[in-house]
């Protein structure tokens, strides 16, 4: 644990989340923060009161993966190894973070080298919990799992493995920076993984769009979310180390969602048309800052 640090990426949060993680980590381990905006002024001077906390960032929202790289330099030149990567409303603590750091340390030295291990996402009410496929060809080790991609938040990252991965793509901004960056570590000979004997609620969006004649369901998400995760995934395709079988999968899958989600808006035309163009701009590459991405 001691070369374990907490990173949390702030954006918009309530005083009672920067309580929450001031009261579970500040004077157990080192927390890293990350200012994306908003922090309420109270928030604020709890956060610059903490012991052992530092907060970065410049107030404004930079996106998710540009937050979590600074976050990553940051806790590496301080001195640590491993991070423990967390968004404003995840109900973990310190026992989670040791938890996962024992598993780590149970792959380290067996087969392709960790590069995190994160997690079972619990469901919360009204929420459709993110599902981890099994990377094929990799052995169970114990009840640990490979999985394909992790959510950032509640992984235990390897700093010493992202340093050899990459960066998290800050022209992605938001959605799918940790689907890619997993899909990355598989392709440079590193691996993540799943501890089923953890457990945080974890969600996707604002609730759960539910299709009326099909068993699918999908997390409703603000335009510019829904917009943003349609172009990283159509620029994914273009990406060699993303797999085939994740590919065709998407393709199926992603006109279903585009229809479920504007069927829930109500058919409205610009709707479909922004979210098409968001599409395009994925295929053609044509990634960084949204437009219409919240200050």
């Amino acid at each position: 644990m001691n070369e374990t640090a907490v990173a949390v990426v702030l954006f918009r949060p309530s005083t009672v989340q920067v309580a929450r993680i001031v009261e579970r980590f500040c004077g157990v381990l080192p927390v890293f923060v990350f200012d994306n905006g908003g922090i309420p002024p109270e928030a604020r001077a709890r956060l610059d009161a903490a012991d052992g906390l530092i907060c970065l960032g410049p107030g404004r929202n930079l996106g998710i993966a540009a937050a979590l790289n600074a976050l990553a330099a940051s806790a590496e030149a301080a001195g640590h190894g491993r991070l423990f990567l967390l968004d404003q409303d995840a109900d973990t603590g310190p026992d989670t973070a040791h938890a996962l750091g024992l598993a780590l340390d149970r792959l380290v030295g067996r087969g392709p080298p960790p590069a995190a291990i994160g997690p079972a996402p619990a469901p919360k009410l009204g929420h459709k919990a993110p599902r981890y496929p099994l990377r094929p060809g990799i052995a169970l080790r114990g009840a640990l799992m490979p999985v394909e991609f992790l959510a950032t938040s509640g992984s235990l990252v390897d700093l010493a493995a992202l340093r050899h991965v990459g960066p998290f793509r800050e022209d992605y901004f938001i959605d799918a920076v940790d689907l890619e960056w997993c899909f990355r570590a598989w392709a440079r000979g590193f691996s993540c993984w799943m501890d089923p004997a953890t457990a945080i609620p974890h969600s996707v969006g604002r609730g759960t769009i539910r299709s009326r004649f099909l068993p699918l369901a999908m997390p409703e998400q603000p335009p510019f979310r829904m917009a943003v995760y349609l172009r990283n995934t159509a620029f994914g395709w273009r990406l060699r180390h993303v797999p085939l079988r994740w590919k065709l999968r998407q393709m199926a899958y992603l006109p279903i969602q585009i229809g479920l989600y504007w069927a829930h808006h109500g058919f409205r035309p610009g709707l479909l048309a922004r979210l098409l163009r968001a599409f395009a701009a994925g295929l053609r590459g044509r990634l960084g800052r949204p437009e219409d991405a919240p200050p």
